[in-house]
């Protein structure tokens, strides 16, 4: 691989990147753009690096964001509010594996010396069209291979998330890892219990989205032993590799499908609410398909599984009967949830029914009776409420302008 004339640099960047070189500054392109241009993948995410301190980028431009000024970083906004990092040249003065004290003041090779593997530490003038690769980048770019910038030890001990970035960036890329890196990954796997839960998650998010293979970040993960700390629910298991890549790149329920207890290890990785209980009833009701011959047990269970119907219907193993059987209850827009019903509490209350607890009991048990499809006949709904808690009124899914039928049934 050979370095190119010149990178598609966006105008904005280019803008931003001139006007600090005619303050005085030096500034160069850096970071993941450069690696993608020069592989061939579209990214025009051009991040800056500049010898202006962050106050003096603040002086030069007057629309900006002290994204992370501590570190050295400002997101200065072009015309149409676009943010573009601009970062002082710096380098780690102290560290503790998760968090570092940066100094100012340096030069562009002290810059790319704190970077975590060569083919990041690579730099681009975008006026000049210059090239600086220290670390020969660009070679181990050609030969597909992750490599540390200088004693691997040194820098997974100065961030061990840089572990992990070096685990998705070879799913990624489907480069292997240098001995080296891959050794020392290893040896410092267990500084990955001082880092936050939401980095790991964050990585282990973008890794299965961005993989060619899921199941090649899964084995490296548990090669390297970040699933022992982070992913224990994961266990030992090879069986899943080839189905795991034929699923939708959707973190939540790749990771589900690979967990004994998905609601615990979406929980240890601090997701959301609404990811934990997906989880949960992912791992309920994964063993738990309907018979596909029974409409009333197809409606049972896409009652009781809710919006996690689509989930478990991805993860539906061989043989699928089941499927086309699903779509056909679901074709008849059944009443699968309380508000799907076209009776409410009040209209119960309405019909003469007293305020409390037995005018919610008759709601559940109309739907509990309309997914079952059980109706027995009986009187017109006020004949009975003098004894509400043995019989309901039955009402037809809501639609518009519905002429609703009396009828009376068992509560149960």
């Amino acid at each position: 691989m050979t370095f190119p004339a010149q990178l598609p640099i966006p105008s904005e960047v280019l803008k931003i990147a001139k006007k600090l070189e005619d303050a005085g500054y030096e500034t160069w392109c850096v970071g993941g753009a450069i690696r993608d241009n020069l592989l061939g993948l579209a990214n025009h995410d051009f991040d800056l690096t500049t010898s202006a301190p962050p106050a003096e980028v603040q002086k030069v431009f007057k629309r900006t964001v002290p994204v992370g000024i501590e570190h050295g970083t400002v997101a200065v906004l072009d015309a149409n509010n676009q943010p573009h990092e601009v970062t002082t040249f710096r380098k780690d003065i102290q560290t503790d594996g998760r968090h570092a004290v940066v100094e100012f003041g340096v030069s562009l090779m002290d810059d790319l010396a704190r970077r975590d593997f060569t083919i990041n530490a690579i730099a681009y003038h975008p006026i000049t069209h210059e090239w600086r690769d220290p670390f020969q980048g660009e070679q181990d770019l050609g030969k597909k291979l992750i490599r540390s910038v200088g004693d691997p030890n040194w820098r997974f001990q100065e961030d061990y998330l840089r572990i992990l970035r070096a685990l998705r960036f070879s799913a990624r890329f489907e480069f292997r890892i240098h001995a080296r890196t891959l050794e020392a990954a290893k040896a410092n796997a267990q500084g990955l219990a001082q880092l936050s839960a939401e980095r790991v998650r964050d990585e282990w998010f973008k890794g299965l989205q961005t993989a060619v293979r899921p199941s090649k970040l899964v084995a490296l993960w548990r090669d390297v032993g970040a699933t022992r700390i982070w992913l224990p629910e994961l266990g030992a298991g090879s069986t899943e590799h080839g189905a795991v890549d034929k699923l939708p790149r959707d973190p939540v329920l790749i990771s589900a499908y690979l967990a004994k207890d998905p609601a615990s290890l979406l929980t240890r990785l601090k997701c959301s609410n609404k990811d934990i209980e997906r989880g949960r009833t992912i791992g309920l009701w994964r063993d738990k398909y309907p018979d596909a011959k029974d409409p009333a047990a197809i409606r049972r269970w896409l009652a009781a599984v809710g919006e996690s119907a689509d989930d478990l219907l991805t993860l539906l193993p061989a043989p699928r009967s089941v499927l086309p059987a699903v779509m056909k209850v679901r074709a008849a827009n059944p009443p699968l949830v309380l508000k799907d019903l076209a009776v409410k509490g009040d209209d119960l209350i309405a019909a003469g029914v007293r305020p409390g607890p037995t005018p919610s009991r008759i709601w559940r048990g109309v739907h509990v009776v309309r997914c079952n499809n059980r109706v027995a006949t009986g009187g017109f709904l006020p004949q009975w409420r003098c004894c509400p808690r043995f019989g309901a009124r039955w009402l037809p899914r809501r639609t518009p302008n519905a002429t609703y039928r009396h009828t009376t049934f068992p509560f149960w």
